[in-house]
């Protein structure tokens, strides 16, 4: 007969809007084992399993810390109350834990009151606007798959009249009747229990008595401080939001780029500092998704999406919010893997704003072939692949805008875009893998260049600090022959240096808040490295604190109307690196709003 052998559950703290599967360990009649789910409609040997979700709810009103939250809040900061910042930020579960954050609060009160004295009343925030009440959850107007709205926990309603009671001041609420369940805000400091039990299914009568397990007590979804658009073009006021919440103004568009973190190179190994529930991919993958759809931008360049998340999350959820999905994963000449995990980068458009025009495929691996074949001997060619096949990817994507900023003289004219994605290698010590890799991408945009009088934005990690030859190459069209990252070149593949050039006018977009004129750029100065005019940092772990990504545009064609604030160290809590429970990768976001320039004839 079925038999449930174990029960128990893969993340140690329950967290609002990320589901929580158990593991369910089954014998079969056979005596075999099993994880595989047998539902009423597929009922095997006449039995299937059924799964109820309850809450325990305690007379007694338990408050999580806001910076440990799997501990009970014993003190609260009376400033974030008046200032009426969320209350769930104000809790504390020791004075050492608010004393540590003081700091974080001072900003937060200063954030607080500056809002309210610019705007007369609080400032609405592009992303990570929480609800007053302390429940953590993002509200439903900001991505449905992430509010309560939306958790589908079994056919039955959430909160039936029917309770049974539990001495000591306890009662059991049912609240889920699948397999899996979402935790929402009313379950925050409550402990859940799942109950699995084998049903007969001709009787519908439980066999055997049920297996149980207590969850820990439900924390909120941590809430990161806000980051809004600065306005880099003179303009006094942002764009306005439109219907759906989002920022824009006539004839501009948003372009947000983003390494994620792929899951298979989040090791606790690694990040050994970031609590595991918050390293593990249910909880990532829920507030990094939270995030983006946050942002709203009208592209999305993501890089280290895994080739299974891709299909199975990203695209899906993604696309409810109106994006077209576009993905070129890595290739697997290195990688030995399961082919599921590879990462790879994946562009992202609205639907409402784009349509797809062309798509162009970079593999850094057939590059290589082709230039062995020509500028390597034949002794040294095996050794060369191996120096330079590395699988990075990068993804070139067409767009025409449904929009129009054009004058009244050219009204039929298609605003085209092209897009460039790509992630380049990470490994420090290959400096001429890193610009070879580069120069390929910039020479096969070049071509485009040449075939379409076009606006080109190039986003990605670039795995290279500002003022390396990659960033001089992409930022001032050339590297210095002088440059010490020309020396590392044991195959001569940078030789002569005066070839490393293009002709593309391209500009880092963050080196607007060191050009521009506006609200708010003297903060966003502080936070930019003066010599290069890049942010101080993208990557920010233990190990490495310094700036890898970057939006570039063509200045020609392309004019930068807002960028989104940068972290400081003062918006991360003290001594924490990324990720952390607020932040779900170890890079941060760039998000740059963009105008398309009139071009004169050719």
């Amino acid at each position: 007969m079925l038999s449930v052998l174990r029960v128990h559950l893969p993340s140690e703290i329950p967290i609002v809007g990320c589901e929580l599967t158990p593991y369910v360990l089954l014998r079969r009649p056979d005596k075999t084992g099993t994880t595989d789910d047998v539902p009423e409609s597929a009922p095997l040997d006449g039995h299937f399993l059924r799964y109820k979700w309850y809450r325990i709810q305690s007379d007694r009103k338990v408050a999580i810390c806001s910076v440990h939250p799997s501990e009970q809040a014993t003190l609260q900061c009376l400033g974030c109350v008046k200032a009426k910042i969320p209350v769930a930020k104000s809790y504390h579960c020791s004075p050492k834990c608010f004393s540590d954050a003081w700091q974080h609060h001072r900003v937060l009160h200063d954030r607080a009151a500056s809002s309210v004295n610019e705007n007369g009343n609080e400032e609405e925030e592009i992303f990570g606007r929480f609800n007053g009440t302390g429940s953590g959850v993002i509200n439903a107007s900001l991505t449905g798959s992430a509010s309560s709205t939306s958790f589908a926990n079994g056919s039955t309603p959430l909160y039936p009249a029917a309770v049974t009671q539990r001495s000591g001041g306890e009662t059991w609420f049912e609240v889920g009747r699948s397999k899996t369940y979402t935790p929402t805000a009313d379950d925050i400091g409550h402990v859940l229990k799942f109950e699995c039990v084998v049903v007969d299914a001709e009787t519908r009568l439980p066999v055997g008595h049920p297996n149980t397990i207590l969850t820990s007590r439900v924390i909120p979804a941590p809430s990161p401080s806000p980051r809004h658009l600065i306005p880099v073009s003179g303009a006094d006021m942002m764009g306005h939001l439109d219907s759906d919440g989002r920022i824009s103004s006539s004839g501009t568009f948003t372009v947000l780029s983003y390494n994620i973190l792929s899951d298979s190179y989040a090791s606790s190994e690694l990040y050994s500092y970031c609590p595991s529930w918050a390293l593990s991919w249910p909880y990532r993958r829920q507030n990094l998704l939270r995030e983006i759809v946050g942002y709203r931008a009208d592209i999305v360049c993501l890089q280290e999406v895994q080739n299974d998340h891709f299909d199975e999350f990203f695209a899906p959820e993604l696309d409810k919010h109106g994006y077209q999905a576009l993905y070129k994963r890595k290739t697997n000449e290195v990688y030995s893997g399961n082919i599921d995990t590879i990462d790879g980068c994946a562009t992202f458009f609205r639907r409402d704003r784009f349509s797809h025009v062309k798509k162009y495929e970079v593999e850094f691996n057939k590059a290589a072939q082709s230039l062995t074949e020509v500028a390597v001997q034949t002794t040294q060619k095996k050794a060369a692949l191996n120096h330079l096949v590395k699988d990075n990817v990068a993804l070139i994507v067409v767009l025409e805008a449904k929009f129009s900023n054009q004058g009244a003289d050219n009204p039929g004219k298609r605003q085209l875009l092209c897009v460039a994605n790509t992630h380049v290698n990470v490994q420090q010590e290959l400096k001429d893998v890193k610009i070879w890799q580069v120069h390929t991408l910039l020479k096969g945009l070049e071509k485009i260049a040449a075939s379409a009088d076009i606006p080109m934005l190039v986003c990605g990690d670039f795995s290279s600090v500002p003022g390396s030859a990659p960033h001089s190459l992409l930022a001032m069209g050339k590297v210095d022959p002088l440059h010490p990252d020309l020396l590392i070149d044991p195959l001569a593949i940078l030789r002569p240096h005066s070839k490393l050039t293009h002709q593309l006018p391209l500009v880092s977009a963050y080196s607007s808040f060191a050009r521009g004129v506006g609200l708010g750029l003297e903060q966003q100065r502080r936070r930019m490295d003066p010599t290069t005019n890049e942010p101080l940092f993208t990557n920010c772990t233990r190990d490495f604190i310094g700036t890898l990504d970057y939006i570039f545009y063509t200045a020609d064609s392309l004019t930068v109307e807002s960028l989104l604030e940068l972290l400081d160290e003062d918006s991360l809590r003290k001594d924490t690196a990324l990720p952390s429970p607020e932040w779900s990768s170890d890079h941060i976001a760039l998000l740059a709003e963009f105008r398309c320039m009139p071009r004169l004839r050719r």
